[in-house]
């Protein structure tokens, strides 16, 4: 959160809703480790990455969602490693991200 705490406080300051991203679990290999986060701005802007790139988009639109509803979410994504490699991702395994938008 750190990384990315300057770019969320600005985007707070220009008076934009914030969605955080959060890894709380991670299941096999994962390019990031729990406490990884990824911010949205209700622009569409992001700050961080959950995943070095494999659920970026989708986890983009779980928190554009989030930034709408105000409803909190626990998502997870997985893919083998074996499919992983045959798709040219870094990426197998499961990750949990707690998405929420931030109200503060």
């Amino acid at each position: 959160m750190i990384e990315i705490l300057d770019t969320v406080e600005r985007w707070r300051a220009e008076g934009q809703r914030v969605a955080l991203a959060t890894v709380v679990r991670v299941e096999q290999s994962a390019p990031r480790d729990p406490g990884a986060v990824m911010a949205v701005s209700e622009r569409g802007e992001v700050a961080g990455s959950v995943s070095g790139g494999c659920v970026e988009a989708a986890v983009y639109e779980e928190a554009s969602d989030a930034i709408g509803t105000g409803r909190p979410r626990l998502v997870t994504y997985g893919i083998s490693d074996a499919h992983a490699i045959e798709q040219g991702l870094t990426c197998g395994g499961t990750i949990h991200v707690f998405v929420e938008r931030l109200d503060w």
